[in-house]
């Protein structure tokens, strides 16, 4: 399984130890730097700050709103932080949430699993240095060449829903967030069966199994890491985990994961604290690495044999701990 990095983008954190992380990424070996964004940063120019304070380490900006950041946006983007920092980049993108797109952003995040798959369809020939000429129900960009090098980068989509799992098996890869692994098993058959509902070229001979599964984008999760952690860091995880407790999707498989009574207080709308105070340790290990470097090992390979092929480690950002260079320490290699 490859090991990658995730920006954590703490926002009770100091921004800049962002590039903090992204440098022990770096230096560690890690395979990839995946660059979000959220309330601090812009992504790309994160990227290309990331991509300059380090030497060798691959990019990915993203999972970008695609009701956001047109596609034009999107390559030009890419272009650009492939061309400064002089290395390849790959760019993912999502639906992101209503409160990023809705209210921050003030967009309409209207048939959003429509404009996350014309996106993509319309993103792929930008960022392979075609002319844009794309026309669809949601999306269109027509007449725009990119001017920079064509980055020809591998395009990621972030997918919980089925529409998104289809969505995302015409793209290269699949990332998951905040995914235990028995739903990571189940979303990765379910990408393998959208890949092969894909038509194939004509004349192109039956896959085997073996073809098969290789034809089917590989899949990457998002695991919010800390190893050895203090009350900090069990309790910042908590609080990036409470507001998906009562969400669709998510609700069921905490629901399944032995926690419904936690969801179904969540769903009763309580007081923030009265929620936070309600959610054992247990949730927040059954989608994260807590614990010791071997409880580590054994949740990555569990994830190894729900189909993950990659895990970006989200390293979480203490006062014993900035930028979560221990936790990278720990788990490297």
């Amino acid at each position: 399984m490859k090991l990658g990095v995730s920006l954590g983008l703490w926002q009770d954190r100091p921004a800049e130890e962002a590039l903090l992380t992204a440098r022990a990424a770096d230096e560690l070996g890690y395979d990839e730097l995946w660059v979000g964004e959220m309330a601090t940063y812009d992504a790309f120019a994160l990227a290309t700050a990331a991509g300059l304070a380090t030497g060798r380490i691959g990019l990915t900006v993203g999972p970008l709103a695609v009701a956001v950041r047109d596609p034009m946006m999107i390559a030009m983007g890419v272009a650009s932080v492939a061309s400064l920092v002089g290395r390849p980049v790959n760019v993912a993108v999502g639906t992101s949430s209503p409160l990023v797109v809705e209210e921050w952003h003030g967009r309409s995040r209207a048939r959003s699993a429509t404009v996350l798959r014309e996106a993509v369809r319309a993103l792929r020939p930008l960022l392979d240095g075609e002319k844009s000429d794309f026309s669809g129900e949601c999306v269109k960009s027509r007449g725009y060449r990119l001017r920079l090098p064509a980055p020809r980068a591998e395009l990621t989509v972030a997918a919980f829903g089925a529409s998104a799992v289809r969505t995302a098996a015409t793209a290269d890869r699949m990332v998951l967030n905040l995914i235990t692994p028995a739903s990571a098993a189940r979303l990765t058959a379910d990408l393998r069966t959208a890949a092969l509902a894909i038509p194939a070229p004509k004349a192109a001979p039956a896959p085997d199994a073996a073809q098969e599964q290789a034809q089917a984008p590989r899949v990457a999760a998002w695991v919010t890491a800390a190893i050895d952690p203090g009350r900090e860091a069990v309790d910042r995880i908590r609080r990036a985990v409470v507001g998906y407790l009562a969400a669709p999707g998510y609700g069921e498989m905490f629901v399944e994961a032995g926690f419904g009574d936690v969801v179904a207080f969540a769903r009763t709308r309580p007081h923030p604290r009265e929620l936070l105070a309600a959610v054992p340790d247990g949730l927040l290990e059954s989608v994260a690495l807590l614990g010791d470097v071997a409880t580590a090992r054994e949740r990555l390979r569990a994830y190894a044999d729900a189909g993950v092929d990659e895990v970006a480690l989200v390293p979480v950002s203490t006062d014993a701990d900035p930028g979560g260079v221990a936790t990278l320490k720990a788990l490297a290699g």
